[in-house]
């Protein structure tokens, strides 16, 4: 199944799929493998799926259960039918993760980075610095498809939202020739973002020894919170004192263009992927609710903007309900005419059963606008064909879990990789902690370096300190030895809480197509990242058409 292609009813049709396929199977999705011990989880599994599951080795595991374009399975027993069906389904329902994108898919390593895997051989060197990897492989996919937007809308204004350290950002202004706002909440990211931003101007300088005012246009940077509460017109506002406090900046002359066009080559596979976007993302002219207040903030006379720019957001990674948030601005704000959203952090998104989940930040006491003002919403559901649904609701834990990189753990499972046992530590750790303290459930735990290479009683002894017990505590050795011998069941446990995570990711997902079918847009979602790369790695798109954009 090819996520663009499904009409409206077929979305609404899965997204009822997908609720009722959760519902049943909620006590796996919602389960911590931390406590396959102390909660008795492999006995919540039928029987059945317990004599199929129980014995197998991790890479037939992998084969069985996860891939699910293996194409020789054999079975050692014959698999209850419920099992056969929970695989099939979970297969089926879920969106594709493969990246179209005309590279070998044997490793866990994108093509560009089979010579140097620190470097991409497809960005530009200058692009590159400061950049990790997997950062460089989204940077260039994901701003070459903005780009490709903002041709198509004529449009050149790119808000570039939860910006970071600006990496992104540089490559959408410097590489691309785009005029850029980024904003962004952390203030030390933002003073780092200015800071390679003046390195990357002196690395320019060099090529022709003029002056670094030479170059542009230099990207906008602004120190911002996006409040989800807020509505769109404060979210105008916040760009548009930016857009005055920045001006100067100058356009890239014709022929520096091509000479940064040359640092970062584009492969005419994006340029065909792109291209058949356009025949996915058609939609009918839709009347949005405006506010001139609002339209005359984007653009005051000292600013550079036009009455009514058009806008193209976009967002890499935008966390928890930061994504569900810009949609929204998408989808009321008459000058943004196009998105590209890349979502993470699913725990982080507010439920009407958890509206402020852990670790989301709070905004401050003070407040730009008035609690009238406020929008009553959650990041899930958004639509509201999904909030009438049976079984929609989706716990802390399931969004947690959707996630995790499944590729990395087939990996893990094909290997046999000792990294396998941190599971069953963990798990086993956590019934010593409840006996000492019954009181005391699922603690946080740092990562303890290199844990799968110690013995149990080593690591123990590390972790057992970090929450306030003593390192010499003494405990059953055989019990310890009877739970080290099930690490297989632990292992295919949570290959099962893994096997349902895509399913939960594209009900988040397609929830959010649903809520722009329901206001009159139509959306694609693009596996363009490569998964075992960056496991989140679907962008939603969404463009305004049939608009006057003079």
């Amino acid at each position: 199944m090819f996520e663009a292609n499904i009409s409206d009813q077929q979305q609404k049709e899965l997204a009822s799929k997908l609720a009722s396929l959760l519902s049943t199977y909620r006590y796996i999705s919602d389960s911590y493998i931390i406590e396959f011990f102390s909660e008795g989880l492999w006995e919540t599994l039928p029987v059945s799926w317990q004599e199929a599951l129980g014995n197998l080795a991790p890479p037939k595991i992998g084969d069985l259960l996860l891939d699910k374009d293996c194409k020789d399975r054999r079975y050692s027993s014959v698999w209850p039918l419920s099992l056969l069906a929970l695989r099939t389904a979970a297969h089926t329902l879920s969106f594709r993760r493969e990246a179209h994108i005309g590279e070998s898919t044997a490793g866990t390593v994108p093509d560009e980075f089979q010579c140097n895997h620190s470097q991409s051989a497809l960005l530009g060197h200058i692009f590159r610095k400061h950049v990790k990897p997997k950062k460089q492989h989204e940077i260039r996919r994901l701003g070459l498809l903005v780009k490709k937007l903002c041709d198509q809308m004529n449009c050149n204004h790119v808000v570039d939202v939860g910006s970071g350290q600006g990496h992104l950002t540089r490559f959408l202004s410097f590489g691309l020739g785009l005029d850029v706002t980024a904003i962004e909440a952390d203030h030390n990211l933002v003073s780092m973002a200015t800071k390679f931003d003046r390195q990357l101007l002196q690395t320019l300088s060099k090529y022709d020894q003029r002056s670094e005012e030479a170059w542009g246009p230099t990207p906008r940077h602004v120190v911002g919170w996006v409040n989800p509460k807020a509505p769109w017109d404060v979210f105008i506002q916040q760009l548009a004192v930016t857009s005055c406090k920045s001006t100067g900046a100058k356009t890239i002359p014709d022929e520096k263009k091509q000479h940064m066009e040359d640092l970062h080559p584009e492969p005419h596979c994006l340029q065909t992927k792109v291209e058949d976007l356009e025949t996915v993302l058609q939609m009918q002219s839709n009347d949005i609710l405006s506010s001139e207040t609002a339209a005359k903030m984007l653009t005051p006379t000292n600013c550079r903007s036009k009455p009514h720019s058009a806008v193209v957001l976009t967002g890499l990674h935008a966390c928890g309900d930061l994504s569900a948030t810009l949609l929204r601005h998408f989808a009321n704000c008459p000058q943004i005419r196009a998105i590209t959203s890349v979502a993470c952090c699913y725990m982080k998104i507010s439920t009407q059963d958890n509206p402020n989940p852990p670790g989301v930040f709070q905004p401050p006491a003070s407040s730009d606008f008035t609690l009238a003002q406020s929008c009553a919403e959650y990041g899930y559901p958004m639509s509201n064909w999904v909030r009438e649904l049976p079984g929609h609701q989706l716990s802390y834990k399931a969004r947690e879990g959707a996630c995790h990189a499944i590729e990395d753990y087939l990996h893990r499972l094909r290997e046999d990789s000792s990294l396998l046992r941190t599971h069953c530590y963990r798990a086993i750790l956590e019934t010593i902690i409840r006996d000492q303290r019954p009181d005391l459930r699922r603690p946080g735990i740092q990562t303890i370096k290199k844990s799968h290479l110690l013995s149990f009683p080593e690591y123990a002894q590390l972790a057992l300190p970090r929450v306030g017990l003593p390192a010499d505590l003494n405990f059953d050795p055989i019990s310890v030895d009877e739970m080290l011998a099930q690490q297989g069941k632990v292992v295919a446990y949570f290959s099962l809480v893994l096997l349902l995570a895509p399913v939960v990711e594209t009900l988040v997902l397609l929830d959010r197509m649903i809520y722009l079918q329901e206001r009159g847009f139509q959306s694609a979602l693009l596996p363009l990242f490569n998964a075992a790369f960056s496991p989140r790695n679907l962008v939603l798109v969404a463009v305004k058409v049939n608009e006057d954009y003079s």
